[in-house]
């Protein structure tokens, strides 16, 4: 018999409703009671059972990034980087390879509207002949934090206040008072930015550094960068009212609408390098998730193209249950000593273990599509049909070997255990430059949303002092201004 055969689908339908275990229901309106009054009977299966899995339909949400909506595509290469990567997937232009993508806003809940001030996940799931490749960043290329053990704290601090679950700036602006490598971040989510239009018009970039290996086993530090081919829209504050009194979940809609009506969503793809034997020749760490790298001394190589060419069959099994994590990489992509990758590359993984179960990576929309084989095995919610009677390694009766060698960095690993913040913190240059990259209307809307959150009467006086001081540092015209506007004197 094959085993697959039967295995749970809605495709597979009987002409009657039946039970999860298949028995017929010859009444599915009634409940079984003594009599057309009642009571109940505890011996009414279907009943208890329907109940049972109802009370079960949501799973736990994610505790960031909750709210998402997820397509599905190829991606092409354009370009031959073959010097750079050994990867499979990047072997030579022409190369298409399937994708899932989720975009998604960070903070606020799974029901909450997309027209928030919110930064956006853009995550990809690159479905290659050597397994799976994870893509996870944002719409943003910099971070709020570069060390991932401040990672839960930041959560909290922008999550609603746990004894009223209200959003307060207060709390935002006090935690990120003791971070000044924040700085940056914040030219993005107070800019215009802040706010995508709809998916469609959205950057995207994996944020953290990763390593790119090529076949000489060479290492290249790599960031990745998604630029939408249609161009980036953005709302301002009366577009966000207007469009979200509408409809809270426009984006998803957007996306949706788009791809049925054969409009499909495009990206490039592209990285820029730095050779780490040259990482020292920069006024920053290029590791520090809170930095950029200037594209006019590291230009934006094209590698290729993203097409979102069909939307999803079912939004809980291919949206809600696609899990991701930085740590799903492929032969010929690495990962780097980035603090805050480290620690991403555990916790991803373990949230989705708890959030959908041990063996998540068996649920079809996270399973790789090449052929696979490991020995773990059994556990909750397990449906991986074995009949294999060797789950050891190595063994005289299983011919499973490794597999062919590939390279990885070879970096050398010397230095004391320590706890401490990197060297070159440089936490001020990068928002300046940024804000004095924007036009005047741009400029007077970015100090608008400044002093908008350090108006929150529960901000004291200190706070506002400090984050005068911080914007002062990044350009003295900017500190001024929010100095003049919240009455408070500069101490620069």
């Amino acid at each position: 018999m094959d085993p697959y055969k039967f295995r749970p689908s809605s495709a597979h339908n009987s002409s009657h409703f039946t039970t999860n275990s298949g028995a017929p229901v010859w009444n599915n309106n009634s409940s079984l009671t003594v009599g057309n009054r009642g009571p109940i009977l505890l011996e009414d299966y279907h009943l208890v059972e329907k109940l049972a899995n109802f009370d079960r339909e949501r799973i736990p949400e994610r505790v960031v990034h909750a709210r998402g909506a997820s397509a599905k595509g190829f991606f092409e290469v354009t370009h031959d980087i073959t010097h750079l990567t050994c990867a499979d997937f990047l072997r030579a232009p022409g190369v298409q390879t399937p994708v899932i993508v989720r975009f998604s806003t960070v903070i606020h809940e799974r029901g909450s509207p997309e027209t928030l001030r919110d930064p956006r996940g853009f995550a990809v799931k690159f479905y290659t002949r050597e397994g799976n490749f994870d893509l996870v960043g944002n719409n943003f290329p910099v971070f709020f934090i570069r060390d991932g053990m401040k990672f839960p704290d930041m959560v909290h601090a922008l999550k609603p206040n746990p004894k009223t679950h209200i959003q307060e700036n207060w709390r935002i602006m006090d935690f990120f008072s003791h971070h000044p490598e924040s700085l940056h971040m914040f030219t993005f989510l107070f800019d215009d930015i802040g706010v995508p239009a709809n998916y469609r018009h959205m950057e995207g970039s994996g944020v953290n550094t990763y390593t790119l290996v090529n076949k000489a086993g060479k290492a290249y530090y790599v960031k990745f960068h998604w630029k939408p081919t249609c161009g980036v829209k953005c709302l301002l504050e009366d577009e966000c009212v207007k469009v979200g009194g509408a409809n809270h979940s426009h984006a998803t809609q957007d996306l949706t609408d788009s791809i049925a009506a054969g409009n499909y969503p495009e990206w490039k793809l592209f990285v820029q390098t730095i050779d780490p034997a040259d990482e020292d020749k920069f006024d920053f760490d290029p590791l520090d998730v809170t930095k950029t790298w200037p594209e006019d001394i590291l230009p934006l190589q094209p590698v290729g193209r993203m097409v979102l060419n069909k939307n999803i069959d079912n939004f809980f099994a291919e949206n809600e249950q696609l899990a991701f994590c930085p740590a799903i990489v492929v032969p010929g992509v690495h990962y780097s000593d980035d603090k805050l990758l480290q620690t991403r590359i555990f916790s991803y993984a373990d949230t989705q273990r708890h959030r959908l179960g041990p063996n998540y990576l068996q649920l079809p929309v996270n399973a790789p599509k090449c052929a696979h084989h490991n020995n773990h095995y059994d556990g909750f919610m397990n449906f991986m049909h074995r009949d294999e009677e060797v789950d050891y390694f190595p063994s005289r009766y299983d011919p499973v070997r490794h597999a062919e060698r590939y390279p990885i960095p070879a970096n050398i690993l010397n230095g004391r255990r320590e706890r401490q913040i990197i060297t070159k913190e440089n936490n001020f240059k990068q928002p300046g430059e940024r804000y004095r990259s924007m036009d005047p209307a741009r400029q007077e809307r970015f100090i608008c949303r400044v002093v908008d959150a350090l108006s929150d009467p529960r901000v004291t006086h200190e706070i506002r002092s400090i984050w005068v001081s911080y914007w002062t540092q990044a350009d003295k015209s900017l500190g001024m201004k929010v100095a003049s506007r919240l009455n408070v004197r500069p101490t620069m």
